[in-house]
């Protein structure tokens, strides 16, 4: 679905280890979550990152600085995550907003069939950290990869061509996503996943199957999507991301 949509995996592996993880019965679910998506987020975002690299579309010194500052607001959104605060219906409503979010933004690329290609300077260290620590900041709290932030507010705000974006992005988000479960896979406790395989509150038992199950579907995702009319695409979309919503608050209920 990720390769048919042209959306961030995170926006899929969120959901997928909510409901297990809940269904599990495992304590502290939300942090689970987090902590393991952002890991298979990862390994996503550094096989994206590869293939931008192959098509010589890579900026590196701004994708690294703006994933590095990133990493501080994945600090702040893994303490706000792991505070009494943050609970599943928290959670939930969060990634309710971030889903409507996307669904407009994913709206608004469909109805455009005309991408500008705007000449500007690289954003200053300043915005950067901007860039950067909200996109980690949203990482941390959703387990997405910030890439659902980090490429509007380079493209719109920023006056970044698209393709800069994109290419910037995925880099950011590598450096994000792997602060992010290390962060996470740092935290100590008595915690206990679904599988033996953890650290922390990353389950590697649970991710691998669905990394390797992404890379495959992935691939079958991005051939489909060339076949299909741009309409059927919006609509499919739309009942994705209804039906998401509505099982994540359905799932707290």
């Amino acid at each position: 679905m990720a390769g048919f949509f042209g959306v961030g995996g995170g926006l899929l592996f969120s959901p997928i280890l909510f409901f297990l993880f809940t269904s599990m019965g495992v304590s502290s679910p939300v942090s689970w979550t987090i902590g393991s998506s952002l890991f298979c987020t990862f390994v996503a975002a550094t096989s994206s990152t590869i293939q931008q690299r192959s098509h010589r579309n890579s900026y590196w010194k701004e994708g690294i600085t703006i994933g590095v500052l990133g990493s501080v607001g994945v600090y702040i959104g893994k303490s706000i995550v792991t505070s009494p605060f943050y609970t599943e219906d928290v959670f939930v409503s969060l990634f309710v907003i971030l889903l409507i979010f996307v669904s407009i933004l994913f709206y608004r690329r469909s109805k455009s069939n005309v991408t500008l290609q705007l000449k500007a300077e690289s954003p200053g260290l300043l915005k950067q950290f901007g860039a950067g620590g909200f996109g980690g900041l949203v990482s941390a709290l959703a387990g997405v990869g910030g890439g659902v932030v980090l490429v509007p507010i380079l493209n719109l705000w920023y006056r970044l061509s698209i393709s800069k974006a994109v290419s910037i992005s995925s880099l950011a988000i590598v450096l994000i996503s792997l602060s992010g479960w290390l962060q996470y896979a740092l935290l100590s406790g008595t915690q206990n996943g679904v599988t033996g395989f953890t650290l922390g509150y990353v389950d590697f038992g649970t991710s691998f199957p669905l990394v390797i199950g992404a890379f495959f579907g992935g691939f079958y995702g991005v051939k489909l999507n060339k076949k299909a009319e741009a309409s059927r695409v919006q609509l499919g979309f739309s009942i994705l991301v209804i039906v998401i919503a509505f099982s994540m608050i359905w799932k707290i209920l």
